[in-house]
């Protein structure tokens, strides 16, 4: 990559971090009704930014909720095609008197850029903006193909953006895609995960009695829910952490040597999560250590159980239901559906005498993972090497992202998550804030990637 990109970022710093603030003004809060035209309003502007760099096609379409902005460049030939997403719309602000400067007022401590969306996902977002742009200016071509879809529902879970792709995938057609929405480990330590598990789950009704009884005239005589519900909860485990629902795992991929060795590179132990999460030893499904047992394996986990009387003292009665709440978080290759079913199945054959269960299930994703030896995925660590001077950890995530899993079922392409964020950066809470340090390294790093990907695919 000719250094004449990496002068024209340095050069024009100050005139980016100022657009980035016209960009973080706009309160565009995609849950709250109030911001609608906020939202709309970001949405442009998004747009606006992909034709002031040069990009062509821009149309901002219209769905059932907030608006999707697309734009191309498509002149690169016989080079690859990125699809680059992210979104505009941020969540609330709430509690407003926690923050220490106005939400959408950026303002600039300590090398660092705070104003809600900061880091999630309008920072990360217009960094791929001037990275182009950077290139544009300097060399007056690119080395790849972009689209970008930039969406405006990210924070409520997009239920527009899976029918928006199934029916433009001739639009979104590319050779990967790109994803700046997600954290590095630490400071300093660039980081690419490379999968996310799924999620499914559901809730557990059980009924007893037509009402709640009393315990000195019918206990010993009635099945309590509680106790039933407590049964059926104890078989999903043996003692050995391991899942004993029938067929959980028959579909679950092994972990490979190379993706065991690069976990082991991390140098992470258990004894630092158990001083970080404050328990007396760590407890998980036996032959896998915590970090396999938080990215690589699937999980059963009860989430809230109630029933009975919950005041102060204690009341004598035999209750007439009790409930829980189950998910799974899951991995390639499990499928959400086929999982629900084996849970069903599972809790009415365990189901004890007396009691009548029934079960509803909540929302659910696929699990994500692009292979870990991709050129893509490799080129993206070399990039971030480049910039940030020491090895790129290979991460998974424990926790998911379901329209990751919708662009990796709909248009089967490979994801690169490549994220410029920090655990600490406080995004969904007040004093939400980006560290500039990896704002200027990753405009240089997403520079380098194109150029790197362009000699791997």
């Amino acid at each position: 990559m000719d250094q004449a990109v990496i002068t024209y970022l340095s050069k024009n710093r100050e005139k980016h971090l100022a657009e980035l603030k016209e960009f973080l003004a706009i309160p565009s809060i995609s849950s709250l009704p109030e911001h609608k035209e906020d939202v709309q309003k970001a949405a442009n502007w998004a747009a606006n930014a992909l034709q002031e760099i040069g990009l062509e096609n821009i149309n901002v379409y219209p769905t059932e909720k907030h608006p999707v902005v697309y734009g191309d460049w498509l002149k690169a030939a016989g080079k690859p095609t990125v699809l680059i997403y992210g979104h505009y719309d941020v969540q609330p602000v709430d509690p407003v008197h926690l923050w220490d400067s106005p939400p959408f007022e950026a303002e600039i401590r300590e090398n660092k850029l705070f104003a809600r969306g900061a880091s999630d996902d309008k920072g990360q977002v217009f960094m791929h903006i001037k990275a182009l742009q950077a290139i544009f200016e300097t060399t007056g071509t690119l080395p790849i193909n972009v689209k970008f879809l930039i969406e405006g529902e990210e924070e409520i879970g997009s239920p527009s953006l899976p029918r928006f792709i199934s029916e433009n995938k001739e639009l979104l057609s590319s050779d990967i895609i790109v994803i700046s929405d997600t954290s590095m480990m630490e400071p300093g330590k660039p980081t690419i995960c490379y999968g996310l598990r799924g999620l499914c789950g559901l809730q557990i009704d059980v009924k007893g009695p037509k009402s709640d009884l009393h315990s000195g005239l019918y206990g010993g005589a009635v099945q309590n829910p509680i106790h039933a519900l407590v049964e059926i909860v104890n078989t999903f485990h043996n003692d050995k952490g391991r899942i004993t629902v029938e067929g959980f795992y028959d579909s679950v991929a092994d972990l490979t040597d190379a993706e065991k060795a690069a976990y082991h590179a991390l140098g992470i132990t258990e004894q630092s999560f158990i001083k970080q999460l404050g328990v007396p030893e760590m407890f998980g499904e036996e032959g896998f250590t915590t970090l396999e047992r938080t990215w690589v394996r699937p999980t059963l986990e009860v989430n809230g159980i109630y029933g009975g009387f919950q005041g102060e003292g204690i009341k004598t009665v035999l209750p007439s239901e009790a409930h829980a709440k189950i998910t799974c978080r899951l991995v390639p290759d499990q499928d959400p559906d086929v999982i629900v079913n084996l849970l069903q199945k599972h809790i009415q054959a365990h189901t004890p005498p007396g009691v009548t269960v029934t079960t509803s299930l909540f929302d659910k994703g696929a699990p994500f993972v692009t292979p870990f030896d991709h050129p893509a995925i490799q080129a993206a660590g070399r990039a971030y090497e480049k910039v940030y001077k020491v090895p790129t950890s290979y991460t998974r995530g424990g926790g998911s992202i379901p329209i990751v899993a919708a662009f990796d079922q709909i248009l089967e392409k490979p994801v690169v998550l490549m994220g410029f964020g920090l655990p600490d950066e406080n995004f969904h809470a007040p004093n939400e804030h980006f560290h500039l340090e990896n704002f200027d390294k990753g405009l240089e790093t997403i520079c380098y990637y194109w150029y790197e990907l362009e000699r791997s695919l």
